[in-house]
């Protein structure tokens, strides 16, 4: 590596991120070139798309029945409660995913103060 480069401390921060941002933008590019062949009806992107929903609902499992940090200090009736209300107001509202999500934040915080 070259001295003046390992002599000066403040240059790291711009060859660390330069690193990072190629290392993204090859992936970016790579995704962009091959984009125009993948079939968005094919087998390959209906898989990755039902291996996106089992993690994101395999995310929200854990969070209402193994929280970390301070959900943790939330009872679990309040936890099941809430995801109840939320699932519950995202098919009465037509599936409107933002309200879905404020009613069930807005019932473990009323039902975390109740128990």
């Amino acid at each position: 590596m070259a001295e003046w480069l390992a002599d000066s401390p403040f240059l790291w921060p711009f060859v660390v991120m330069t690193a990072a941002a190629l290392a993204t933008y090859v992936w970016r590019a790579l995704g962009v070139a091959l984009s125009g062949q993948i079939d968005p009806e094919g087998a390959v992107f209906e898989w990755v798309g039902c291996v996106a929903y089992a993690l994101l609902a395999a995310l929200i499992a854990r969070m209402i029945v193994l929280p970390v940090g301070p959900l943790a200090g939330t009872a679990l009736s309040a936890r099941l409660a809430a995801a109840v209300i939320a699932l519950a107001i995202f098919f009465v509202t037509r599936r409107n995913i933002g309200l879905g999500v404020a009613a069930g934040a807005c019932a473990l915080v009323l039902l975390t103060w109740a128990f």
